[in-house]
């Protein structure tokens, strides 16, 4: 079994961003934007800060309360849009309920958009045109697949999850990649079987450890996208690691897998022409 860390994938990503930044003359800068103070949140804000910190790449976070009426948010929100100073914007989601992520999403200047919120840069994606910004964990996956040469051509992939964060946009990305790919959902009949018959295993269905040894068969490659917290407190995936690691061919580890990749495919948004 091969172990598919992400540290490896980010480190060679993280080598070609500094490059880019050395040759330039300009110093990018994200800005994040929170409501509220939900703990994964406050992780995914730590490891980009410290991500930026280490590349030279200027971050602002603006904070706002969890009970922010719309029309204020969105005020804030525009006036953030708008500023030349900015060359990119994470709004972490999803947003309280009182807030319109839609309204959010259709007014994001697409060229800031750096993980893919947009509908203009999610038409990019699916129509193949790459001058889009796709999902930050949807595009980790094809870096973790493509810097440890895991061919996708001709291959049966299954994706568990059809959210427009993972499951569809790193679908539609195989795809584009010449696999055969099939969406799993709460709707369909046999998850299990439709996994065994896969090449590659991604699991974004948001539960933890649902992906055991009875959906894996032995020579499959699992890519984890879950991340959650089990009863013992230790972080777990998707995928219960245990179970299906002495079975299958290679699989990510959680923590260190995809969520490792994220920042830094983050970070190389920022600096794309």
């Amino acid at each position: 079994m091969t172990l598919l860390k992400g540290a490896e994938v980010a480190k060679a990503l993280d080598e070609k961003i500094k490059t880019e930044l050395s040759m330039g003359s300009l110093t990018p800068q994200l800005d994040i934007i929170r409501v509220g103070a939900r703990e994964d949140d406050l992780s995914y804000e730590r490891g980009i800060l410290k991500k930026m910190d280490k590349l030279g790449i200027g971050t602002l976070v603006h904070e706002f309360p969890e009970d922010i009426d719309n029309e204020s948010f969105i005020e804030a929100f525009s006036a953030i849009n708008k500023s030349p100073s900015v060359t990119g914007i994470l709004c972490f989601m999803p947003l309280p309920k009182q807030l319109d992520a839609r309204q959010i999403a259709n007014i994001i200047d697409p060229q800031k958009d750096v993980d893919g919120i947009s509908p203009i840069n999610q038409a990019r994606i699916y129509s193949g045109d790459k001058s889009g910004f796709g999902p930050c964990t949807a595009e980790a996956v094809i870096a973790i697949l493509d810097h440890y040469g895991i061919k996708t051509e001709g291959k049966k992939v299954t994706v568990i999850g059809r959210s427009m964060v993972i499951g569809r946009p790193v679908a539609m990305m195989l795809m584009q990649k010449n696999a055969t790919v099939t969406i799993c959902h709460t709707k369909t009949l046999d998850v299990e079987e439709e996994c065994r018959c896969a090449d590659i295993i991604i699991a974004a269905a948001g539960v933890p450890k649902m992906v055991n040894s009875n959906y894996v068969s032995e020579d499959a490659i699992v890519i984890d996208v879950g991340i959650h917290v089990d009863e013992q407190g230790h972080l777990c995936g998707d995928v219960d690691f245990e179970a299906v690691s002495g079975w299958c061919a290679a699989i990510t580890p959680v923590p260190g897998g995809v969520g490792s990749v994220t920042t830094s495919v983050l970070a190389s948004h920022l600096i794309r022409e």
